[in-house]
């Protein structure tokens, strides 16, 4: 499950931002060389989280790590798209202001978003039950043997 949510990701996030080429998206400016490092941690951390959401007994059910997971993934599908292309910011800045203003802060959108992937991801491990181990009480005493007597 999470390897197959984690290859969706992927694709999910470098088909429209053409990080990876193909020929319905476009770019107008050229890939970072950190882009595709980005996707892929990204990636491995939305499929890791998504595998945590598969029901169980014993499962924490807390939308509050769902929605901080969303955003991280946003942030990072918004830090590796192409700045001019972001209508978002293109409407907010114009072409220029796209350039000059959220161009620079792309990468700390990407660290942004990978932190709150992994946030969420330990808050949900982190409220994981386990199994305990069988108790073995070894309550002997210096001298005493192993029942023999």
């Amino acid at each position: 499950m999470a390897v197959s949510v984690a290859v969706l990701t992927y694709f999910v996030i470098a088909l429209p931002t053409a990080v990876v080429e193909n020929p319905v998206f476009g770019r107008e400016i050229g890939v970072t060389s950190w882009s595709v490092t980005v996707i892929v941690i990204s990636s491995i951390l939305t499929g890791l989280l998504t595998a945590t959401y598969v029901k169980n007994d014993f499962s924490d059910e807390n939308p509050r790590q769902l929605k901080i997971g969303g955003a991280g993934a946003l942030l990072s599908y918004f830090a590796v798209g192409c700045p001019v292309c972001n209508k978002l910011a293109l409407i907010a800045l114009g072409y220029s202001g796209a350039i000059q203003y959220f161009a620079p802060i792309q990468p700390y959108l990407a660290v942004a978003g990978i932190a709150l992937l992994a946030y969420s991801l330990r808050m949900r491990l982190n409220n994981e039950y386990s199994c305990a181990l069988p108790f073995q009480s070894t309550n002997k005493t210096i001298g005493e043997k192993d029942g023999s007597n």
